[in-house]
């Protein structure tokens, strides 16, 4: 066990996910069993150039485990991108005397994080928090397994309506970069076809797709578009169907940000309280600069560098699967 680290601070930054309040309280109760001391930072890195820090004991995270969001906010900090922003960050830090920071968040919060290591040395541990699941180095990222359900939850709404109307409908789902949470979503509601950018689909194979399904009578369908598709988003894809394919009433529905909110499901709850628990044993056990993640159900600790460079593979065995099973 380490005996530098006395003090902690714990922050959210970036896109909110469900499950971040799961991770927080694990990683306020495990430290508080090793007796260490444990900051909240509200607001990310702005709170931390601001010294917006307070004390967290073990009943101030008592029934948070359900809640969507979190309780320490989160933000997105242009100031923390300079180095007299960070400066500031190590300042406020040093004024609470904190030890080492475990970061709750995605791509930019890991980006800051080993940055902010390199210049001062103060260790971070990451813990992956964001819907996209697009971090290398773990299997689930928090927030992931409750977007999915979120979002297949809307397409089972949306089917009811385009069975009724035989309509063609084009659903979009968060993924700027990845299309885990599309190809997740078409899989589980039984679209039609999904678009998303690890599978170079172009619209020509989608109107083959759609002029066979018409071939078979099927009266309606249902296509996921991942937001990040390089073929345009749902709108643009939708428009250029119209051009050519009028067989069907053609909509769109974007379902947006209600994919980052609500109670985070049972397996976002377990996967945060792994993940809490596993970053204090990290920073006890001397490590610094890396994401805690789980990899075959096994605790894996992964540099920040290979975490955000590393592309994480797209299962291609589900993207074969999604195509046969949409027939």
């Amino acid at each position: 066990m380490s005996s530098e680290i006395k003090r902690i601070a714990v922050f959210t930054s970036g896109g909110d996910a469900p499950g971040m309040n799961a991770a927080i309280r694990a990683v306020v109760r495990t430290a508080a069993y090793h007796d260490l001391h444990v900051y909240g930072i509200q607001r990310g890195y702005e709170g931390m150039i601001d010294g917006d820090i307070q004390r967290l004991e073990p009943r101030d995270v008592g029934n948070i485990i359900h809640r969507g969001g979190t309780i320490l906010k989160t933000a997105r900090s242009q100031r923390f991108m300079t180095r007299e922003g960070r400066q500031l960050a190590y300042e406020s830090l040093q004024a609470h005397d904190i030890d080492a920071c475990i970061a709750v968040g995605g791509n930019g919060t890991f980006t800051g994080a080993t940055i902010f290591y390199r210049e001062f040395q103060l260790p971070m541990i990451g813990i992956p928090g964001t819907i996209d699941n697009d971090l290398f180095g773990t299997d689930l990222t928090i927030g992931f397994d409750t977007a999915i359900n979120t979002a297949v939850e809307a397409v089972d709404k949306i089917r009811d309506t385009a069975d009724s109307h035989n309509r063609l409908f084009f659903v979009e789902v968060m993924g700027r970069n990845s299309g885990f949470i599309a190809l997740n979503t078409a899989i589980g509601s039984g679209a039609g076809s999904v678009m998303i950018p690890e599978a170079d689909q172009t619209i020509e194979q989608l109107l083959e797709m759609l002029r066979k399904s018409a071939r078979r009578k099927k009266l309606f369908s249902l296509v996921i578009v991942a937001e990040g598709n390089p073929h345009g988003n749902a709108n643009e894809i939708a428009d250029k169907v119209r051009e050519q394919f009028d067989i069907f009433d053609i909509k769109v529905t974007i379902i947006g940000h209600l994919q980052r909110g609500g109670a985070p499901s049972c397996h976002d709850r377990v996967l945060a309280s792994r993940l809490g628990f596993a970053s204090v044993g990290a920073l006890l056990d001397g490590r610094k600069d890396v994401m805690v993640g789980i990899v075959n159900d096994k605790i894996r600790y992964t540099s920040f560098k290979d975490a955000i460079q590393k592309e994480k593979p797209l299962n291609e065995d589900l993207l074969r699967m999604a195509e046969i099973l949409a027939i």
